[in-house]
């Protein structure tokens, strides 16, 4: 991609412990890239998996490192580390917001494209995104729908959770001067009158799955993934995630409950087999594993095997997938009703109200 031309794309990555995909997450976007922005080490809460200065401890920032000398031909990548822990938390009370405006104020491109280390696209979406940005000159926000992977390449997760709209992530925001990055959960950019971008011209995940462009996740693909993102987790957010450390043991690391695989846990989630394409810094990636040209912990799937194999499995899955809907708009229907209810009390305050209004 030629630096001169719209769009530019800044890439901005938070990353903590991001091996063995770092190398393979900067060469899949290397090619589109105006730059990449790299913020890597924990916030305060990620104690657990860091060093005592605040930094991964799997290797990742060395690869950086190794990747600005080796392999940045084009001076396109930028690594902002301190010395020290992230702040958790923005003013608003959201977590990692501090790390993504870290490198947002830095990206100089006429886009911001967030990514996850674990996240990847195909090459000829990525073409297919950048030609719509460069048609379509209005657009400022798309949000992508994932496919998500768990424990090999030929496993994928479907569940409640996602099925509830977790399968969309808002990922790339035009970007200006004065624009803002306003929180990273969910991921929020406003222009520079304070409007956020979703609320202009946003294109949907809905609409690009459609036309067959995925983000492809890879969230629970190695065994040491799971573990320094459940301890992570586990004290980032001790409301909603205290049981994730059991959830891990018990439907990771192995499976107790089949329907209970996606970290979470309190909704249902399930495994289908995968038979599609991968991109293709992925498929290298699994290559250079299996080859034994880098050494990473992979999962056995033996258990997974038997149970997708299992005589009454894909009737259970149906079965799931019907009761989530009747389970959701159920609640909803109930919701809905208890909005009626609440009119005549509404009225009649209303007119309670206005009865002791003195007129002038």
């Amino acid at each position: 991609m030629n630096k001169s031309e719209f769009p530019k794309i800044t890439f901005g990555i938070i990353v903590l412990n991001g091996e063995p995909f770092t190398r393979y997450c900067l060469r899949s976007l290397y090619p589109f890239a105006h730059e990449i922005i790299v913020v890597e080490g924990g916030h305060e809460d990620a104690k657990a998996v860091c060093t005592p200065d605040g930094h991964s401890i799997d290797g990742t920032l060395e690869t950086l490192y190794k990747f600005k000398e080796e392999e940045d031909t084009e001076n396109k990548l930028t690594i902002v580390t301190r010395q020290g822990f992230w702040p958790k938390k923005d003013e608003l009370g959201r977590h990692r917001t501090p790390q993504s405006r870290a490198y947002a104020e830095r990206a100089t491109g006429d886009y911001l494209w967030q990514i996850d280390i674990d996240e990847f696209y195909k090459a000829e979406d990525m073409k297919f995104i950048i030609d719509l940005l460069r048609k379509r000159k209005d657009i400022t926000a798309v949000t992508f729908a994932t496919r998500n992977f768990w424990g090999d390449l030929n496993y994928k997760i479907d569940g409640w959770n996602l099925r509830r709209g977790a399968v969309y992530f808002h990922r790339l925001f035009k970007w200006g001067r004065d624009y803002k990055y306003v929180t990273h959960e969910p991921p929020t950019v406003a222009n520079e009158n304070g409007v956020d971008l979703r609320k202009i011209k946003w294109i949907k995940g809905g609409w690009l799955s459609r036309r067959k462009v995925y983000m492809y996740h890879y969230p629970h693909l190695f065994p040491w993934q799971v573990r320094q993102k459940t301890m992570v987790y586990k004290n980032e957010k001790p409301d909603s995630c205290a049981d994730i450390l059991d959830w891990a043991e018990n439907n990771y690391f192995k499976v107790s409950n089949p329907f209970n695989i996606e970290r979470h846990y309190w909704l249902p989630s399930w495994l289908e087999k995968y038979h599609g394409d991968h991109p293709a810094e992925i498929v290298n990636m699994m290559t250079d594993i299996k080859t034994g040209k880098i050494k990473v912990e992979l999962r056995k799937n033996d258990d997974v095997e038997k149970i997708l194999q299992g005589k009454n499995y894909n009737l259970k899955v149906f079965f799931m997938k019907t009761n989530n809907i009747w389970d959701y708009y159920s609640k909803y229907f109930l919701f809905q009703i208890s909005r009626v209810k609440n009119i005549p009390g509404k009225i009649k305050r209303n007119l309670f109200k206005n009865s002791n209004v003195v007129s002038h």
